[in-house]
């Protein structure tokens, strides 16, 4: 089961990592605001790949625990992490010589949903139990 799992954390991972990337590029040219001190290709791969394998492990212990009940939990509690993590671009302080900083949160708060749809999209060409 935890092979399963762990793959399943790592095509959600690509897939958010790429979807990342390429509403990075779209954002970049609809509004010309360049953030890649901030947010590169390289950031947003790492960062995704390590958010789902920390929700794959995160998956896997309270699968664990809960049995029956640990997927509910698991993806419930994914969404409320998810949606408390907004506040991270929002406050988030940004460099002098970034123009348009105002526009950050534009670009980095639907990035953050991305490793939970993907997780939740991945879900059914892996079956556990």
């Amino acid at each position: 089961m935890y092979k399963k799992i762990f793959f399943h954390s790592l095509t959600a991972g690509v897939l958010s990592a790429l979807a990342a990337i390429i509403y990075n590029r779209i954002y970049f040219f609809s509004t010309m605001a360049d953030f890649s001190k901030i947010l590169n290709t390289g950031s947003l791969i790492g960062l995704n790949m390590a958010i789902c394998l920390l929700a794959g492990f995160l998956f896997w212990a309270i699968q664990r625990l809960l049995k029956k009940r640990g997927e509910p939990a698991f993806n419930f509690l994914f969404s409320i992490l998810s949606f408390a993590a907004v506040i991270i671009p929002i406050s988030a302080t940004l460099p002098l010589d970034i123009q348009f900083p105002e526009l950050f949160p534009g670009l980095a708060v639907p990035m953050v949903f991305f490793p939970a749809i993907a997780w939740y999209t991945a879900r059914p060409l892996f079956a556990y139990q």
